[in-house]
């Protein structure tokens, strides 16, 4: 049985402010709903100013009286039902992760509701779909919060998208706890309401990958590499991070190139990098240009001695089926979650998942973010013990939270302060090989990489 609803986003006007920031690439602004009207000014005669004492007593009255009748726990999470506010890019260029980050959401009302609700009540997922537009991202928040009333939201998925979205929810001063988002520049403006629910944010999801190299014998690292990136606000800084990394290390590097958002064919990219033959290639991908970029560097014979991609090769079988059966050997990727990982609610989310959408298929990492999105508004709500976002926003700064990721906790301005994995497909599987602590097969490593299929 479903807990959400998916609602076509309205598409309402957007600001000159808006569109204009949106084509600069900048963090948008939003407008925040009004507080009402404004006071009577000095030139209002007494009796004006009296009916307007008469009318806010009133108006007091009447709050109190709601306050009252709702029944004291929860008041400010609405009606019996809880309804939880979503925009997701379920079609345009993000929609394959971003159908995955709902599917992982359904898992979470699902268990929800089958234990007993949040604070006693159902849950119901209210989601839109922002069509991969930073415009009606903006758009959506602003309808659910003003229309839709939702007492709570969850993010929508990319840092492209949570970057306007992020903005919305700061004007309405309500919690956005988002499963993909950690570029650093959503961050700049020190949000207070802004949470990411990963264990770091984009530039460290580097890091794992540099100390496995550093630690390899002088003999096995690389000496050359090429970086390539999506122009993506979470993918870029991976790359950008890695390669300064690397360089320090004393890897040459001997091509870097960045391609505009929403490019799928990497043909003209994968010819100049093969031409330099390098030893390692990065790319800050997404999903279809971390396919085109293998699948060409096939169908021109070159294969590097180490190969690592953002996001692309979290997606399993799709990723599999789309470099290929045997292709995707020995490539690397930054991970926040395995399905093996023995963390407190990990078997029964991947239960559940499959129950939902196959039985014995694996759900990608977005999937489980988002799960792990909903766990930790999950926590705070219950904690708090009402859908009150300022005190939400409180006791995540001030608190922990233990989820199929493992514990998370952010500083003052939502960042989370962990440290992601490093995967390797290895013979048809996932293996996490860092860190020590973390690893699925004994830190084995398949170096260099096996030629392609």
């Amino acid at each position: 049985m479903s807990n959400s609803r998916i609602r076509k986003g309205r598409r309402g006007r957007v600001s000159a402010a808006v569109a204009s920031l949106a084509v600069a690439g900048l963090v948008l602004t939003a407008c925040s709903s009004g507080d009402g009207d404004d006071t009577a000014s000095d030139s209002q005669d007494s009796t004006e100013s009296s009916e307007t004492q008469e009318e806010a007593a009133d108006d007091s009255a009447a709050e109190e009286s709601t306050t009252e009748d709702s029944g004291g726990m929860g008041d400010m999470c609405g009606d019996d039902t809880i309804r939880i506010g979503i925009s997701l890019p379920l079609t345009g260029d993000f929609s394959q992760p971003g159908q995955e980050a709902q599917r992982g959401y359904d898992v979470w009302a699902e268990l929800t509701n089958n234990a007993g609700g949040l604070l006693g009540r159902p849950v119901e997922l209210v989601v839109l779909d922002d069509a991969s537009s930073q415009e009606q991202v903006v758009t959506d928040y602003n309808n659910l919060i003003s229309q839709e009333k939702v007492p709570l939201l969850l993010g929508t998925f990319s840092s492209l998208l949570n970057f306007p979205a992020s903005t919305v929810a700061e004007n309405n001063e309500m919690v956005l706890i988002a499963p993909a988002g950690g570029s650093p520049k959503i961050f700049e403006p020190e949000p207070k309401f802004y949470f990411f629910a990963q264990q770091a944010t984009a530039p460290d999801q580097a890091n794992p990958f540099v100390n496995m190299i550093a630690s390899l014998p002088d003999d096995q690292k690389p000496k050359t590499a090429a970086y390539v990136s999506m122009d993506d606000p979470f993918a870029l800084p991976v790359i950008e991070s890695m390669q300064e990394q690397l360089e320090a290390a004393g890897v040459e590097t001997v091509y870097t190139g960045i391609y505009p958002e929403g490019t799928t064919n990497l043909q003209p990219q994968a010819a100049a990098i093969a031409a330099q033959e390098p030893d390692l290639i990065a790319q800050g991908s997404v999903f279809e240009d971390g396919i085109s970029l293998a699948k060409s560097m096939v169908q021109l014979g070159y294969s590097p001695d180490f190969m690592f991609q953002t996001t692309a090769p979290s997606f399993g079988a799709q990723y599999v089926e789309g470099v290929g059966e045997g292709n995707e050997n020995g490539v690397f990727f930054a991970v926040s979650w395995s399905e093996k990982a023995p963390t407190e609610g990990n078997a029964e989310f991947v239960a559940e998942y499959q129950a939902q959408n196959g039985e014995g298929l694996v759900p990608s990492e977005d999937s489980a973010n988002a799960y792990v999105a909903a766990e930790v508004l999950q926590t705070a709500v219950e904690a708090v013990g009402d859908c009150d976002n300022l005190a939400i926003a409180d006791w995540l700064r001030a608190n922990s939270v233990d989820t199929i990721l493992g514990e998370l906790s952010w500083d003052d301005i939502g960042r989370p302060q962990g440290d992601f994995l490093l995967a390797q497909w290895q013979n048809g599987t996932v293996e996490i090989v860092a860190p020590e602590v973390a690893t699925t097969n004994g830190g084995e490593l398949i170096v260099p990489k096996p030629g392609w299929q």
